[in-house]
């Protein structure tokens, strides 16, 4: 048995309204015998009659009458269903998973912005290393993650978001200390102190060791930003921290000297997401939020359109 199309549910109801087959054909944009068939054909689907036909007039039957009246209920259930989806704001509860190397700084920020301007919208966050959250997000069991790029699935898609500077970190007796900002040729034989190999910032580091001769540190990897720090600030060797931390957590802590490069060395950040989801308007509004977020908040950061 065939069954109702929200077509015939359309033009049911708008022959109740009308009582005239001409009248609700030319509401409906068809002729008056596509309309007369689609209900003849509802009727048939339904297995009732529900309009009586007969001198030039037209009246629907009680049960056509109900049947109509909850037409109207399920078309305007779709109409709501497609206003949800058009909504240029974020709503329902999305799932994010985090850097712990990013999350902790940036995420207070953002998620404020987005309580203020979507506030029927909530955020289940889940902090782990990259390497995890992308096998998780491309098993659905995140929505959406903050990245530091490139990724590694070619299951997963990204908006770029910014582009963080990396600081030098020395202990406050280090002879680069009072040097200010530093060249890459300062790197060499430095003992460098980075995050363990489930890090992408330890990729980045390892990288910029061997490019200018510095040597990392490869008996103490730490497991966070502030182990880090803390080893920096016992004199065990440098460290490679990102702007977004120096800025939450460094500013006037005083145990450590931050050092800038004269040339710019930054890792990118973006927001990822699953391929097979396409490109949802939700995920690319949510990136600008960040992007926002992050130029009103942190001046020393790129910002990526």
């Amino acid at each position: 048995m065939a069954e109702p199309t929200l077509r015939q549910l359309r033009y049911l109801t708008a022959l109740s309204h009308t009582l005239n087959f001409r009248k609700a054909a030319e509401r409906c944009g068809i002729s008056q015998p596509s309309l007369s068939q689609q209900i003849q054909q509802l009727e048939s689907a339904l297995g009732v009659r529900l309009v009586e036909r007969g001198g030039g007039t037209v009246a629907l039957t009680p049960l056509g009458r109900e049947v109509a009246a909850r037409a109207t209920a399920i078309l305007d259930e779709v109409r709501a269903l497609r206003d949800l989806t058009a909504e240029t704001g974020l709503r329902g509860t999305l799932r994010l998973g985090v850097k712990p190397t990013l999350g902790p700084y940036l995420l207070p920020h953002v998620v404020k912005r987005l309580h203020a301007d979507h506030d029927a919208l909530g955020l289940i966050i889940r902090e782990g290393a990259q390497v995890d959250l992308e096998r998780e997000l491309a098993e659905g069991r995140h929505d959406v993650m903050l990245a530091q790029l490139p990724l590694g699935s070619a299951d997963l898609t990204a908006a770029r978001l910014f582009r963080e500077p990396l600081y030098l970190a020395v202990a406050g007796d280090h002879p680069l200390a009072a040097s200010g900002p530093f060249e890459p040729g300062d790197l060499a034989g430095l003992d460098v102190l980075s995050l363990g190999e489930r890090y992408h910032l330890h990729d980045q580091v390892i990288a910029l060791c061997k490019a200018h001769g510095a040597h990392p540190r490869r008996d103490y990897e730490g497991t966070s930003l502030d182990a880090l720090r803390q080893m920096v600030a016992m004199g065990m060797g440098a460290t490679f921290l990102p702007a977004l931390y120096v800025a939450s957590e460094v500013r006037d802590a005083g145990d450590v000297v931050i050092l800038r490069p004269r040339r710019p060395i930054t890792r990118s950040i973006g927001l990822a997401w699953r391929r097979s989801a396409g490109d949802p308007p939700a995920y690319r509004l949510l990136a600008a939020q960040i992007r926002e977020t992050v130029g009103a908040v942190f001046p020393s950061v790129t910002v990526e359109t």
